[in-house]
């Protein structure tokens, strides 16, 4: 529920933001503003908005798969309750934005937009739990854990190449951060992924 959820607010605020240029100011990640006035909202409004469709799409079909299995998996097998999706995505929007706000606390140059640290805490908290299963990016079937890493390649590549108000390395602390909380959450996982990766498996799908 609270993924398509997600991804309505999330497509519908990123829309109204390409063609209104004072909405993308007010909620971008901009740390100077969180500094001197106290704007600490802009931690999760930036996940609401994006450079453009590409960044938009991409993140969005990244939600769509993972996070629709993270609901089935954690809330329907393991009994988990579903407000924990939304704790951790909100979570992970705050937790991978720390770093590039100490670093760059008055610095005026700096702005970051996107959903990527939450997407990156949902695509990783469910590998622990199914590193084999399949996804089909354009008709390719790809293991899940393949993808994940491809995911992460691509934000090293364009956190190196730059040139956008992107927070690629979010990418990486969002991971970081649904990783452990996942553990938190439910120990046992850390045994699920080490068996499953003795265990390759290309031929299951994310369960819908």
């Amino acid at each position: 529920m609270f993924t398509l959820l997600i991804i309505v607010i999330t497509c519908l605020i990123s829309f109204l933001s390409f063609s209104n240029n004072k909405l993308m100011s007010d909620l971008i990640f901009y740390p100077p503003a969180i500094t001197n006035n106290n704007q600490w909202y802009r931690f999760i409004s930036s996940g609401f908005i994006h450079a453009d469709i590409q960044h938009l799409a991409f993140n969005m079909f990244t939600l769509y798969f993972f996070g629709k299995s993270w609901e089935f998996a954690y809330v329907g097998e393991f009994g988990v309750a579903e407000q924990w999706y939304l704790i951790m995505y909100l979570g992970a929007l705050i937790v991978s934005q720390i770093p590039s706000y100490l670093k760059n606390k008055n610095n005026y140059h700096y702005s970051s937009l996107g959903a990527s640290g939450a997407v990156s805490a949902v695509v990783f908290s469910m590998i622990l739990l199914m590193p084999w299963s399949t996804l089909y990016v354009f008709v390719l079937p790809v293991p899940a854990i393949i993808y994940a890493i491809l995911y992460l390649g691509y934000t090293i590549y364009m956190s190196k190449k730059g040139g956008d108000n992107v927070n690629h390395n979010a990418h990486l602390w969002g991971a970081i951060f649904g990783i452990v909380f996942s553990i938190v959450l439910r120990p046992e996982v850390i045994g699920i992924f080490l068996r499953s990766m003795l265990h390759p498996h290309f031929n299951l799908s994310l369960p819908e």
